[in-house]
This record gives structure tokens, sequence and C-alpha cells, in this order.
């Protein structure tokens, strides 16, 4: 082995060990402190998602079923106790009398993961040396000549500053997939306080012994025992545990029997989405129906571990009858079947109980780790209101497409036509994920850390766990890669962070239309990235 070629594997071995430190410090940082708190009051939430469902969707009939458009209300950083039914649905900015105050209505915002945390390894001075766009095209030209790649486009940048350093069609709009979560992560992180929760409500009803069941946006409000609950196939812990639909039937039989009440009718609001809840490509697997109520996602099996579970034909119907379940497990019948409420709960009715979600930060990095379709529409959704947008596919689209504007995103060529993906109509250009990378990693956007530490890191985590292994071709480059994945029919994205022998943090984006299979198409993406960690390409 020469020396120079030892020196690199040197530094490469400690670029991967500093990186691997600096991100777990991040998400440390993240855990305890939450992200960013900004001004003003939006939404928020959370999610044990499903993975990278997300492959080979075929178009079928849009079901209308369109809603109500009532802005609902949002927990604005509220402890997660869910013990506390004090405070009902409200459209003011401030916290109604008696509610307890969270995070974003303190004087003294949290302080935003440190910089240094996950960018230890970008090395931004002399001792790191920023590749040159000849040596990276020297060094990547052997990868790119790979037919089984079919179409490709490519993007290097330096994630200090976002300089593109290398591109090959990188302006060339192509269908994203599942790289337009990126998309939706940066636009809700920078509209939205990271330490924001969605909330589910119980209120009493219009009608005497009536009560409503309201939908806060959180698909991840489950139905299990806290003891099964998990999220990524780890149990979960206090900062990532969703909201418990069981705690909140607790909270409000307490009330009712309190008032004397043990028999009720039922109905549940939807107002908050706007628009048609079925996805183009709905197919009741990698998505279901997209309504501000519902419980594990809408699964048929809660448990399911499946990158496309069965989901439920009417989410917010069984949402309804698992919740009415619950109640009668606490001594209050419900009569009948449940139903949709006739209007929008009133802003002053009386709240019986209600459940927060964990904050935004956690809910991005859950929904970029595991490629969740279902979170990734909800929280396309809060963008939208927190942008006083329609609720909707649509509304969504314009509401990240106007807030990546704001950030000065290179929007020419961009179209948005959701916030999971999923939608083959979708077009991004490679450069343009490559900036939206190296906003999450600018000094000047300490809130969208989160974008960062909830990639999938190579070999390990995520949609990339099983990537990169002893047959890829790629495998000494697993760790040093953190990105996310996109699948559609003939399409392969990827677009992430990695770290240069050198040390440097460059960011990347390649993205392929190609008829190979896809696990061939992905093995020759992720050898092309692998070659990144190898070189200074000074």
């Amino acid at each position: 082995m020469g020396a120079g070629v030892g020196a690199a594997r040197r530094r490469r071995g400690t670029a991967a060990g500093l990186f691997g430190a600096a991100l777990l410090v991040a998400v440390t940082v993240l855990t305890a402190s939450g992200a960013y708190a900004q001004s003003s009051p939006t939404p928020g939430g959370h999610s044990a998602g499903q993975g990278e469902g997300d492959d080979d969707q075929g178009d079928q009939g849009g079901k209308q079923g369109d809603q109500g458009g009532r802005k609902g209300d949002h927990g604005k950083g509220t402890p997660r106790t869910g013990e506390s039914p004090n405070a009902g649905p409200t459209r003011r900015a401030e916290p109604p009398a008696g509610s307890t105050p969270g995070s974003n209505d303190s004087a003294v915002a949290r302080p935003a993961p440190a910089t240094g945390a996950v960018l230890a390894t970008a090395e931004n001075g002399p001792e790191a040396a920023v590749p040159t766009a000849q040596g990276l095209q020297q060094v990547l030209a052997p990868a790119l000549a790979d037919k089984n790649l079919g179409t490709v486009t490519v993007a290097v940048a330096d994630a200090a500053g976002g300089r593109l350093l290398y591109g090959s069609g990188e302006n060339t709009p192509a269908t994203p997939a599942s790289t337009t979560k990126l998309a939706t992560s940066v636009a809700a992180l920078s509209l939205i306080p990271g330490d924001t929760r969605l909330t589910t409500w119980v209120v009493s009803g219009a009608d005497p012994g009536a009560i409503t069941l309201v939908g806060g946006g959180d698909p991840t409000l489950t139905a299990l025992p806290a003891d099964q609950v998990q999220i990524g196939g780890q149990p979960a812990d206090a900062d990532t545990a969703p909201a418990s639909l069981e705690a909140l039937a607790r909270q409000t039989a307490t009330a009712l029997k309190a008032a004397g009440t043990t028999t009720v009718k039922l109905d549940y609001d939807l107002s908050m989405y706007a628009g048609n809840p079925q996805h183009k490509n709905h197919d009741a697997q990698n998505i279901a129906l997209v309504v501000p109520l519902m419980v594990d996602e809408a699964k048929v099996d809660p448990k399911s571990r499946e990158e496309a579970p069965a989901r439920v034909a009417d989410p917010a119907g069984a949402a309804a009858e698992a919740f009415a379940a619950l109640l009668a497990a606490q001594g209050v019948t419900v009569e009948g079947r449940a139903r949709p409420a006739a209007a929008p709960v009133a802003a002053d009715a009386t709240v019986l109980g209600k459940v927060d979600s964990p904050t935004v930060a956690r809910l991005v990095e859950r929904l970029l780790t595991t490629s969740d379709n279902q979170l990734a529409e909800a929280i396309a959704r809060q963008v939208a209101l927190a942008a006083r947008q329609p609720a909707s596919f649509e509304g969504a689209a314009t509401a990240v497409t106007q807030e990546l504007t704001k950030l000065g995103v290179p929007m020419t060529g961009v179209v948005l036509n959701d916030g999971s993906g999923l939608h083959p109509g979708n077009a991004i250009p490679p450069a343009v994920l490559v900036q939206l990378l190296a906003l999450a990693a600018s000094e000047q956007h300490p809130a969208l850390r989160p974008v960062l530490t909830g990639l999938p890191v190579a070999g390990f985590t995520g949609t990339l766990n099983k990537r990169y292994g002893s047959g890829s071709g790629a495998a000494d480059a697993a760790g040093l890669i953190r990105a996310k994945t996109g699948t559609l029919s003939g399409v392969n994205t990827l677009a992430g962070t990695v770290v240069d022998a050198d040390g440097r943090l460059l960011a990347f984006a390649v993205m392929t239309r190609t008829s190979a299979p896809a696990d061939t198409a992905r093995a020759a993406m992720d050898r092309i990235v692998a070659h990144l960690t190898t070189c200074g390409c000074h």
C-alpha cells in the first residue's frame, strides 16, 4: 500500500469516527433542548414511520370526499403530560386562559443545536481543502458510466455555503420521488417552530350528551398500549413516543363521569384539512387517505413493520370507533356509531381531554429516516396552515414552494404536487436538492438541523440500513454517508451528505431514470457516492 493511499484511508477512518460522534452529539442536543423556537405560533407533529414506502406506484381514480376548511388548532410547544385538559380549541395566537404555557410562550427561546456538533468534520479551513471540479469529474466518471443508471444527473456541493463543485445535468429537473421530503422538511422547519406539537382534542358537543373528537393532524396518534409502541423496530422513548388515544379516552371519561354522564353520542371533526383527501397514487398501502384524524397512520395492523402496510379505508371512522371502545373500557358508553361532525366545533367548546404529539423536530427526523409518506403529507399540511394556505395537496405544494423561495432556493424547474414524493409529476433538479442540504448545514439556519440528523446512515439506519453491504461494491462507505432515498417505478434518487477523505463535508444528489432492476440501480448509485469518500479530489 502506498503512503498516499494509506494516509487517505487513515483520514477516512478518522473522518468516519468524528462524523458519527458529531451526529450523535447533535441528536443528543436536539433531544435535550428541542429545535430553535421562533416567535410565531404554528403547528407540529411526530411519527412512528413505516419505511421507504414509495415504490412502484400506479395511478388510481380519485375519490372525492371533500372536507371543510377550518384551520384547526395546534399544540404550541406544550408539555406532553396528556393529563391536563384545561384548554380548548382556539384560533387565537395567544394561549387561552388556563392553558399550560409551552416553550413558544416563553420570553427566552431555547438554544439551537450547536452548528459544530453537526459539522464537526467540515473543517472549512486550510486543513480540509475543497475538491475541484476536475478532481471530482475524474474520480466519478467511471461510476457514472455504469449503464444500469440509465439517464443519470448529479450535483456535488460544499456543504459549507452550498457552492456547487461539480455537476452533470445538475440544473435539469428530474423526478425526485421521496427526496421531495427534503423540500417539505426544510420548509416545515423554516416556517414552524421545531418544538411545536400537534394536539388531538375531545370537546363537548353542541347537543346535550354529545362529544366531538377533533382531528389535529397527528397521524401517529396511537391506540396501542405504551409498552407495545415501537418506532423503527425499537421501543419509543419519552421524546419520540406518540400521543396515546387511551390517555385521551381516560381523560374524557374522567371529565364526563365528574359531570354525572356515562352515556354519550360521538362525532368527529375533520375540518382542519381541505380538498380531496386521496393522493393521486393512492393505493391504501404506501399511503392512506390524508385526513387530520387517524390512529397508527391508518395501518390495518398497527404493529406492522412492512414498508407498504395495508391501510384502513376510512381512517377517521376507524379512529373514532377505536376511541369509542376505549371509552367503554373506562365505563362510558357510546350510543350508535360515531359520525362526522355536521360543523366545526365552536372555539369556546368545553375541553374534556387533549393529548400532544412529539415535536416537529422529532417528526421531521422520523419522516426522513423512514421515508414516511403519511407523516410527510401531514407535515406538508402544517406548512400550508402556517402559510395561511388551504390544508390540501395543492395548498401544501404552494406553501412549500413559497417558503423555499423566501429562503433563496433557486426554484426554476421545480414542480411540487405533494409533500411525500409519491406523485410522479414532481420535478426537482439535483442542484436544488444540494442547496436544500446546504441550507440545513448553514450557520444562518440552525432550526433546519434536524434535516441532517434525520437522514439515514448508510448501512445502519432507516431506508439505508440494507444498502452499502458487502456485495454492493460500496461497503467501505458505510457510516460515512447520510442520505434520503427515493424510489418510484423506473426512478431512483439519493441525496445527502458525505465526508470525503480530507474530512470535508459535501452535499450530493444523484437522480436516475432506468429500466434496470431497482436494486441494481441503487447499488450503482451507492458506488457513485462511495467514490466521494475516497478522494480529496484536488
